[in-house]
């Protein structure tokens, strides 16, 4: 079940704490005297920017994918005959406004045109950290666009016809070797404050007859990631959500703390994974660097070695071998 009753609006299939516009005035306004006392030890725990050349970006994997972590929940994910970007955003604010607060806080690693020729752009939901039409536009709006449901009326609005919307656990072949599968997730969409939920979110499931690749998309803790393992895995590589999550009554049911995170990590049965969605905008309350110390402590608690989920450099690279 993934479209309730309401309107035509999509919602989440298990009960998990909500929250409104008032909620997040309440947190804006009633905490900015108490954030500004709060110690930010954010410019010593930035992620590197490594500087990324076309050269580089156009050249073939090695083994069967490579992954490369682009900033946030970017991500370029190449094969031999494969080139798909994953959330792309090369734009200096998160926001439809250029607000301060939502500028870029580490740089990109390359430019949208160092990038190869990319044969699909898979997007998770409608977020402004997650689809930037900007970003999108410089690719071209004959861009093959990969959507959850609700998405394709909207983006050919502005221009893109080329876009395929997928349900929950709807398969799509990008070539003869690659699909992927829109995996559940717990979220919600919004561009404004009219169109909450008229759009649908997912993750993203890669694979070819050797290797499976998995993004998580934007998400809170939930069962979905039980399910995940027990239809896909063992997963060879996963992406995952590691930060935005204080404070936790608000940001409980959209985003994962590392520890969260480490859980979905074992119960999607990744192999090994590398940490998204943090160190690139300031979107809520926790230091910037924070989500990769919890997230060391958190795999130190469950014995599970540090290079089974990382939180490497922006501009990264990991070669994910056939399985």
């Amino acid at each position: 079940m993934q479209m309730s009753g309401n309107h035509g609006r999509f919602t989440n299939p298990w009960a998990h704490k909500g929250h409104g516009l008032a909620d997040i005035l309440r947190w804006k306004l009633g905490g900015l005297l108490k954030r500004q006392k709060k110690p930010k030890p954010d410019a010593v725990a930035l992620p590197q920017s490594i500087k990324l050349d076309a050269a580089s970006l156009q050249a073939p994997a090695d083994e069967s994918w490579r992954a490369t972590w682009l900033g946030h929940s970017s991500f370029l994910v190449q094969s031999r005959t494969v080139s798909l970007l994953i959330d792309p955003i090369f734009t200096d604010y998160c926001s439809p406004v250029p607000l301060p607060q939502l500028r870029r806080k580490t740089a990109t690693p390359c430019r949208v045109a160092d990038l190869p020729k990319i044969d699909a752009v898979l997007l998770t939901h409608s977020h402004y950290d997650h689809l930037d039409i900007q970003t999108l536009r410089q690719l071209g709006t004959e861009t093959r666009l990969i959507t959850p449901q609700g998405h394709a009326h909207w983006l050919a609005k502005k221009g893109f016809r080329n876009v395929t919307e997928l349900p929950w656990h709807g398969v799509h072949a990008i070539s003869d070797e690659v699909t992927i599968t829109a995996t559940p997730a717990q979220h919600f969409t919004a561009r404004s404050l009219w169109d909450r939920d008229l759009g649908h979110w997912c993750g993203w499931l890669i694979q070819d007859a050797n290797s499976k690749l998995w993004h998580a998309g934007d998400t809170g803790y939930c069962p979905a990631f039980h399910e995940i393992g027990e239809r896909h895995g063992p997963i060879d590589f996963g992406m995952i959500p590691i930060g935005a999550y204080d404070p936790r009554d608000i940001m409980q049911a959209m985003h994962m703390n590392p520890e969260e995170a480490v859980e979905a990590f074992l119960e999607s049965r990744c192999r090994r994974a590398v940490a998204m969605h943090w160190g690139t905008f300031k979107l809520t309350d926790e230091p910037m660097g924070e989500p990769p110390l919890r997230l060391s402590a958190a795999l130190e608690a469950r014995n599970i070695a540090a290079e089974k989920f990382i939180a490497g450099h922006i501009g990264q690279s990991w070669e994910i071998p056939r399985s």
